[in-house]
Protein backbone atom coordinates (compact mmCIF):
# COMPACT_ATOMS: atom_id res chain seq x y z
CA UNK A 1 0.00 0.00 0.00
CA UNK A 2 1.29 3.47 -0.93
CA UNK A 3 0.53 6.59 1.09
CA UNK A 4 1.25 10.08 -0.21
CA UNK A 5 1.55 13.53 1.37
CA UNK A 6 0.29 16.10 -1.10
CA UNK A 7 2.43 19.12 -0.11
CA UNK A 8 5.73 17.24 -0.30
CA UNK A 9 4.55 14.50 -2.62
CA UNK A 10 5.99 11.85 -0.29
CA UNK A 11 5.03 8.29 -1.06
CA UNK A 12 5.79 5.44 1.32
CA UNK A 13 5.36 1.79 0.60
CA UNK A 14 5.27 -1.15 2.97
CA UNK A 15 6.39 -3.31 0.05
CA UNK A 16 9.70 -1.50 -0.35
CA UNK A 17 12.91 -3.05 0.97
CA UNK A 18 13.84 0.36 2.42
CA UNK A 19 12.52 1.21 5.88
CA UNK A 20 9.76 3.83 5.88
CA UNK A 21 11.90 6.44 7.65
CA UNK A 22 14.52 6.00 4.92
CA UNK A 23 11.90 6.41 2.17
CA UNK A 24 10.77 9.69 3.76
CA UNK A 25 14.33 10.92 4.28
CA UNK A 26 15.39 10.19 0.72
CA UNK A 27 12.35 11.87 -0.82
CA UNK A 28 12.79 15.03 1.25
CA UNK A 29 16.53 15.00 0.53
CA UNK A 30 15.84 14.71 -3.21
CA UNK A 31 13.40 17.65 -3.02
CA UNK A 32 16.00 19.76 -1.22
CA UNK A 33 18.80 18.86 -3.62
CA UNK A 34 16.66 19.55 -6.68
CA UNK A 35 15.71 22.98 -5.34
CA UNK A 36 12.05 22.02 -5.04
CA UNK A 37 12.40 22.81 -1.31
CA UNK A 38 14.38 26.05 -0.90
CA UNK A 39 16.35 27.16 2.14
CA UNK A 40 14.03 28.31 4.89
CA UNK A 41 11.05 26.28 3.69
CA UNK A 42 9.05 24.92 6.60
CA UNK A 43 8.48 21.18 6.65
CA UNK A 44 5.27 19.67 8.00
CA UNK A 45 5.42 18.99 11.72
CA UNK A 46 6.47 15.48 12.68
CA UNK A 47 2.98 14.76 14.01
CA UNK A 48 1.25 16.18 10.94
CA UNK A 49 3.42 14.18 8.53
CA UNK A 50 2.93 11.01 10.57
CA UNK A 51 -0.83 11.53 10.56
CA UNK A 52 -0.96 12.17 6.81
CA UNK A 53 1.13 9.10 6.04
CA UNK A 54 -0.67 7.05 8.68
CA UNK A 55 2.60 6.02 10.29
CA UNK A 56 4.24 6.28 13.69
CA UNK A 57 5.48 9.63 14.98
CA UNK A 58 8.69 7.81 15.93
CA UNK A 59 9.25 6.82 12.29
CA UNK A 60 8.77 10.39 11.07
CA UNK A 61 10.98 11.74 13.85
CA UNK A 62 13.77 9.38 12.80
CA UNK A 63 13.57 10.60 9.20
CA UNK A 64 13.86 14.23 10.37
CA UNK A 65 16.75 13.34 12.71
CA UNK A 66 18.61 11.70 9.82
CA UNK A 67 18.09 14.81 7.67
CA UNK A 68 19.41 16.96 10.53
CA UNK A 69 22.51 14.77 10.84
CA UNK A 70 23.19 15.47 7.16
CA UNK A 71 22.70 19.22 7.82
CA UNK A 72 19.85 19.35 5.32
CA UNK A 73 17.24 20.57 7.80
CA UNK A 74 17.23 22.48 11.07
CA UNK A 75 14.73 22.07 13.88
CA UNK A 76 13.92 25.06 16.03
CA UNK A 77 12.19 24.26 19.31
CA UNK A 78 8.63 25.54 19.31
CA UNK A 79 8.77 26.59 15.66
CA UNK A 80 9.33 23.44 13.64
CA UNK A 81 11.72 22.03 11.07
CA UNK A 82 13.05 24.01 8.13
CA UNK A 83 15.29 23.41 5.13
CA UNK A 84 18.73 24.53 6.24
CA UNK A 85 19.98 27.82 4.85
CA UNK A 86 23.60 26.98 5.49
CA UNK A 87 23.74 23.97 3.21
CA UNK A 88 24.23 25.48 -0.26
CA UNK A 89 27.81 24.24 -0.61
CA UNK A 90 26.90 20.85 0.85
CA UNK A 91 24.03 20.48 -1.61
CA UNK A 92 26.31 21.53 -4.48
CA UNK A 93 28.86 18.89 -3.46
CA UNK A 94 26.15 16.22 -3.16
CA UNK A 95 24.79 17.13 -6.59
CA UNK A 96 28.29 17.05 -8.10
CA UNK A 97 28.81 13.61 -6.59
CA UNK A 98 25.54 12.39 -8.14
CA UNK A 99 26.49 14.01 -11.44
CA UNK A 100 29.84 12.21 -11.41
CA UNK A 101 28.12 8.91 -10.63
CA UNK A 102 25.83 9.54 -13.59
CA UNK A 103 28.82 10.03 -15.85
CA UNK A 104 30.35 6.78 -14.62
CA UNK A 105 27.06 4.95 -15.33
CA UNK A 106 26.92 6.55 -18.79
CA UNK A 107 30.50 5.45 -19.55
CA UNK A 108 29.74 1.91 -18.36
CA UNK A 109 26.68 1.78 -20.62
CA UNK A 110 28.74 3.19 -23.50
CA UNK A 111 31.34 0.44 -23.08
CA UNK A 112 28.62 -2.21 -22.73
CA UNK A 113 27.28 -1.09 -26.11
CA UNK A 114 30.76 -1.47 -27.60
CA UNK A 115 31.13 2.26 -28.14
CA UNK A 116 34.15 4.41 -27.38
CA UNK A 117 34.36 7.41 -25.07
CA UNK A 118 35.00 9.53 -28.17
CA UNK A 119 31.67 8.40 -29.66
CA UNK A 120 29.98 9.36 -26.41
CA UNK A 121 31.61 12.80 -26.47
CA UNK A 122 30.53 13.35 -30.09
CA UNK A 123 26.97 12.34 -29.14
CA UNK A 124 26.95 14.75 -26.21
CA UNK A 125 28.20 17.57 -28.43
CA UNK A 126 25.54 16.75 -31.02
CA UNK A 127 22.72 16.84 -28.46
CA UNK A 128 24.10 19.98 -26.84
CA UNK A 129 24.27 21.78 -30.19
CA UNK A 130 20.81 20.51 -31.13
CA UNK A 131 19.46 22.08 -27.96
CA UNK A 132 20.95 25.48 -28.87
CA UNK A 133 19.23 25.67 -32.24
Amino acid sequence: MHRQVSALNIIVSGRSDAPIYEQIKEQIKRAIMSGELAAGTALPSIRHLAAELQISVITTKRAYEELEKESLIETIAGKGSFVSGSNRELIREMRLKEWEAGIVRLLEETRALGMTAETLIRSIRHFAEEGNE
